[in-house]
């Protein structure tokens, strides 16, 4: 099954707001109907096709005459990602940028020769396997003809160590497919982001995912062992052991490299044994700062959940962390919610769980019961779908995330918040700020934020402006650009103003030693030199 083309995930699943939501939407933000609804696929069409005769004949010669698409719903489909402007653009049926052609191969060999093909015909390529970028990850820029290398014919299981307790993925396989086929030899690889159902293998690795299980199983580039990797120039093989002191680990060079430098055709990763037991539970604190300080003790003196997240005030009142029943709960005192999660044996989860109940109950924590884990952990793929809503009742919704040291982490929270409200209500569209910590360390934390406004004239021109002024607090604070999301070409002038010019230097140094042509996904992640 195809994502929906306008939205995100399965159209079976999308509903609408329940009305005391559009009422609270309506009094709180002056939430008014969108003006017009989305447009059908059928009455979307990209332009011509830029792909020369000779550049199709090329790509059809390496993967197959049926494997080349260049039909308008197939282009369409594989227009951007599923960041807000991305879709309020398609919903508008503005695709301008789609590709001029979809090459789906069928293996390491397969993605040689289409890069081959490429890069002599000039053709850009953007790796695309669940399109699920927020951060335009898709919308590769300065290139004439680009085609989407959609890799989900890449999905299978090719290898698994049980001594070593390793698995070997194609890059196409989705979450659910990763699970699944894990599940049947007894294992998990524990990698569950908001975006799991549709996300991919290859999109973790490319992107430096982060799960929502992260505090017991890391992050994916945690997990990552070995990986394959297609360039114009050659095959890379990296990762022959667990860890090693033969250099810089150029594994780390590939991860979080969002196809710029090479197509990632098979990840080695860590896996677990399916856990026998699985308990979530919600807490209350009386304020963030309480809860963020019970989360740290945790993270540094143990032990550790396997699921760890804080919503703050705003958050909790509109009880966004159950997007299922979103806005049945609100009060204005319910403080701070915490959601402690324990997967493992029966007898790992209880003695962790004693531990854990300890610690936060001596950090003013107060337990909630079982009935807040299990809304969250029933609902938490949700919210994407509850976006959609939002939009269809003409409110604006977007995300954005970062992290900090445990010390920064109380600026850095402030700083977003007063950015996005002073940006937007300047602009008319005064907004509701909601955030939580959704992963934690030793040395700080993650931050997400939820944004919701009324859209405004121009909902894509309207949020650009508080979008620069959220990267610009984000980076005075000390914080990093990105957590889990990536790069992309929104984040990409931020990027290269917190790795510095010598880092700009170093990394198209790389990009031209192994994509000399520049047709791996130009424009994305990498910042333009210093004085180009």
């Amino acid at each position: 099954m195809d994502m929906l083309w306008s939205g995100w995930g399965d159209p079976a699943k999308a509903a609408p707001l329940p009305e005391e939501v559009t009422g609270l939407l309506r009094d709180l933000l002056g939430v008014r109907p969108a003006d017009a609804p989305a447009k059908a696929l059928a009455a979307v069409a990209p332009g011509p096709s830029r792909l020369s005769g000779a550049a199709r004949a090329a790509l059809e010669s390496a993967v197959g005459e049926a494997y080349v698409r260049g039909d308008d719903e197939t282009r369409v489909r594989h227009t951007r990602g599923k960041s807000t402007p991305d879709l309020l653009r398609i919903r508008a049926g503005e695709v301008t940028d789609a590709p001029d052609a979809v090459v789906l191969p069928d293996g390491h060999d397969e993605v040689l020769a289409v890069l081959a093909a490429c890069t002599e015909h000039r053709v850009a390529v953007v790796p695309f396997g669940g399109g699920t970028s927020v951060v335009g990850g898709l919308a590769p820029q300065g290139h004439d003809a680009f085609v989407a290398l959609d890799l989900r014919r890449m999905n299978r299981l090719v290898a698994l160590d049980e001594e070593s307790r390793t698995a070997t993925l194609q890059p196409g396989l989705r979450g659910p497919e990763v699970e699944a086929l894990l599940a049947e030899r007894g294992y998990t690889l524990g990698h569950f982001p908001q975006s799991f159902e549709w996300a991919t293998v290859g999109g973790f690795a490319a992107a430096r995912s982060s799960g929502q299980a992260s505090a017991g199983f890391g992050r994916f580039d945690d997990m990552v062992t070995a990986l394959q990797v297609a360039t114009p120039r050659g095959t890379l093989d990296l990762g022959r052991a667990p860890r090693s002191a033969a250099g810089p680990d150029l594994r780390q060079l590939v991860l979080g490299s969002e196809g710029a430098f090479g197509v990632i055709t098979s990840v080695t990763v860590r896996i677990h044994p399916t856990a026998a037991a699985k308990v979530y539970e919600g807490w209350r604190f009386p304020s963030f700062a309480q809860g963020r300080a019970a989360l740290r003790t945790l993270a540094q003196d143990g032990p550790m959940p396997t699921v760890l997240r804080l919503s703050d005030e705003t958050e909790t009142m509109i009880g966004l962390a159950k997007p299922d029943a979103i806005g049945s709960g609100l009060s204005s005192d319910a403080g701070c919610l915490a959601i402690v999660g324990y997967e493992g044996t029966a007898d790992e989860v209880a003695h962790r769980k004693a531990r854990v109940d300890a610690a936060l109950r001596g950090a003013q924590g107060e337990p909630l019961g079982e009935d807040p884990g299990t809304g969250w952990a029933h609902g938490r793929y949700n919210a994407p779908y509850l976006r959609d809503a939002l939009l269809d009742a003409g409110a604006f919704a977007e995300t954005l995330e970062t992290a900090a040291f445990w010390s920064d982490i109380p600026a850095l929270y402030e700083a977003v918040r007063t950015a996005l409200t002073q940006s937007l209500t300047d602009a008319g569209t005064p907004p509701l700020v909601m955030c939580h910590v959704s992963h934690v360390y030793p040395a700080g934390a993650s931050l997400y934020f939820t944004v919701v406004s009324a859209q405004g004239e121009d909902p894509v021109a309207h949020w650009a402006p508080a979008k620069r002024a959220a990267n610009d607090a984000i980076l005075a604070a000390g914080g990093t650009i990105s957590h889990h999301h990536g790069v992309g070409t929104d984040h990409r002038d931020w990027y290269a103003r917190e790795i510095g010019p010598l880092g700009v230097e170093v990394l198209h140094a790389v990009k031209d030693r192994l994509d000399p042509a520049g047709i791996l996904n130009p424009g994305i992640l990498l910042p333009p030199l210093p004085g180009a």
